[in-house]
């Protein structure tokens, strides 16, 4: 059998692999084209580098579907129907494949041998956990900074969207073969770190918040804290005072980030100081280190980046003519800071409010001699809102006006709103409501998933004791000619490209919507596929056959759970 429909054996596991059948295709097209001598107006030039080949969402159609005439009619100077009828023959020619259609105005649908889709199942045993992975991000080095917080407070809503859909981001990355670094940006220097210092200060004391500073009641709990850990910090005046409290409550409220981070199942590699960025003197020497690029210049007393030969909208400072260092200058040294560690590509995950910073971003980073296209990527997350009983829930028990990562865990869980969260575009606003994600039922998509991966382990637990064999050694893929099972198995072959696209494109919500996919197509499966013997009937090779293509649908959910940072339970 051809590669893409390989029996299973010691040095190929088998099963339908679609990047080689479409490779298969196109190589068998290009030498149609070679023999035809010019007969269809066609060179293998023209062919694309990669052949279009989708699953329609019909399965009536094929179990695959490709565009490739019509996107070469042109160039043919034939009707598209025309150039499909040359290539539907030489496409079913291949092994494996039963027949080849022409759909519409020139479509090739593509019909597998029964069975052969199902052998994806001794791969899937075969390789475990791993499969699903790649390698074709091998060889990128990436710093993905996803959260970037002031250690002055809870983490808020926002801050949860991020540590969720950027550890799935990473989690895909590192699924596809890049070397990933996930880094939290610690904003532990500035105007709010003092207002942070002067309101513990007050609440230990008893005095009213000064102005502009912080409220809720955690700040009130925070300075009991610092108290109880440092009683004489009661007897310190001034400035020695306020330097005090800044000091205790950072390491204190900082502690507390990590510690909802580790709970909600988000670890990061790199916890970078804003303030270590400045007491190394990077920030201050960015000016001299950007001379020889060519876009640094002075004007009225100030030092500033040409970032508008780049595209941006004006100019930025970098020093003032106070010698006060900008804002836009610690965003420069920590950009080269991340190169300087090796990294060539960093990819910035930044709220709805930051819209203004990606052409700045990317101006600095032309300005720095690097490649915009390729070094840095910037993602934009829109705004989370929560709806319980109906009513949008605004203020925090501890926070006063933010919801926090915290209280929305304890409100529907680490697996609800993890997944919940990474299930959608980040570019979209997103809306949770707590009561559907609280319900045990088909209409809470993390409930379904997880409950189809229990199903399928409860079943394997009555397929042991009713002595069916779960050996793949046994496993005889022709047995599975049925539409439900060639579906099932069809939509897993599918699984590592889902991973890959979903990493290129920094989108973990095409693995949580392609699991709910699954799921679905698993439920139909078991309910018009008899697995387990009935009475007295004893196990034959059928009943084998189908429980490990099962344990195969079990492997992918537990695996594409675990790229969203959601459990796998055996039982619900």
């Amino acid at each position: 059998m051809a590669c893409y429909l390989a029996k299973g054996n010691a040095d190929n596991l088998g099963g339908v692999n679609p990047e080689e059948l479409a490779r298969a295709i196109l190589a068998a097209i290009a030498s149609h084209i070679a023999s035809s001598a010019g007969a269809l107006g066609l060179e293998s030039a023209a062919l694309p580098e990669h052949l279009p080949l989708e699953r329609p969402k019909n399965r009536d159609h094929g179990d695959y579907a490709s565009s490739i005439a019509l996107q070469l009619a042109k160039a043919a100077g034939r009707n598209p129907r025309e150039l499909a009828s040359n290539f539907a023959p030489v496409i079913a020619a291949l092994p494996g494949i039963a027949k080849v259609d022409i759909a519409g105005p020139g479509f090739l649908n593509i019909t597998l041998t029964q069975g052969s889709q199902a052998a994806i199942v001794r791969q899937v045993l075969a390789r475990g956990a791993a499969f699903g992975q790649g390698n074709a991000l091998a060889g990128r080095s990436i710093n993905l900074e996803f959260i970037s917080a002031n250690p002055t407070g809870p983490l808020h809503l926002g801050h949860t969207r991020w540590a969720a859909v950027g550890d799935a981001i990473a989690r895909v990355l590192i699924a596809a073969g890049a070397k990933v670094t996930r880094e939290f940006y610690i904003n532990d220097r500035g105007t709010q770190m003092d207002l942070f210092a002067a309101s513990l200060h007050a609440a230990a004391h008893g005095l009213p918040t000064p102005e502009n500073g912080y409220h809720g009641g955690y700040i009130a709990d925070l300075a009991q804290a610092i108290i109880a850990q440092h009683p004489a910090i009661m007897n310190e005046t001034g400035e020695a005072a306020l330097a005090a409290f800044k000091e205790a409550g950072y390491r204190l409220q900082l502690q507390e980030q990590r510690d909802v981070l580790d709970k909600f199942g988000t670890h990061f590699d790199v916890w970078y100081s804003e303030k270590s960025l400045h007491d190394s003197g990077a920030v201050a020497s960015v000016a001299q280190r950007l001379e020889d690029k060519g876009h640094i210049f002075q004007s009225e007393g100030a030092t500033w980046l040409r970032t508008t030969d780049f595209g941006d909208d004006k100019d930025r400072v970098l020093v003032k003519a106070d010698g006060e260092l900008t804002y836009f200058t610690s965003d420069t040294a920590y950009y080269l800071d991340k190169r300087a560690r090796g990294f060539d590509l960093c990819i910035y995950l930044l709220g709805a409010d930051h819209h203004g910073y990606v052409g700045r971003l990317k101006a600095l980073v032309a300005c720095a001699g690097d490649n915009p296209e390729e070094n840095i990527e910037v993602l934009i997350g829109q705004m989370v809102k929560i709806f319980e009983n109906g009513e949008e829930v605004k203020l925090s028990k501890r926070a006063g006006t933010i919801i926090t990562l915290e209280e929305l865990v304890e409100k529907v869980g680490v697996d609800a709103a993890r997944y919940t969260l990474s299930r959608y575009p980040t570019d979209t606003p997103l809306t949770l409501d707590v009561d559907l994600l609280k319900k045990h039922s088909n209409d809470n998509p993390v409930y379904y998933v997880q409950y189809a991966h229990a199903r399928i382990s409860a079943l394997l637990r009555n397929a042991k004791e009713l002595g069916v064999s779960l050996d793949p050694e046994e496993f005889r893929e022709e047995l599975l000619v049925h539409k439900r099972e060639n579906e099932l198995a069809g939509a897993i072959a599918q699984f590592p490209q889902v991973v890959l696209t979903a990493a290129e494109v920094r989108g973990p919500h095409k693995v949580a919507r392609y699991l709910e996919e699954i799921a679905g197509l698993y439920h139909g499966f078991y309910n018009d596929c008899r697995v387990l013997p009935m009475g007295s009937e004893k196990p034959e090779a059928l009943h084998t056959s189908r429980a490990l293509l099962c344990a195969a649908t079990r492997q992918l959910l537990a695996n594409g759970l675990q790229l969203l940072g959601v459990s796998a339970p055996e039982r619900m």
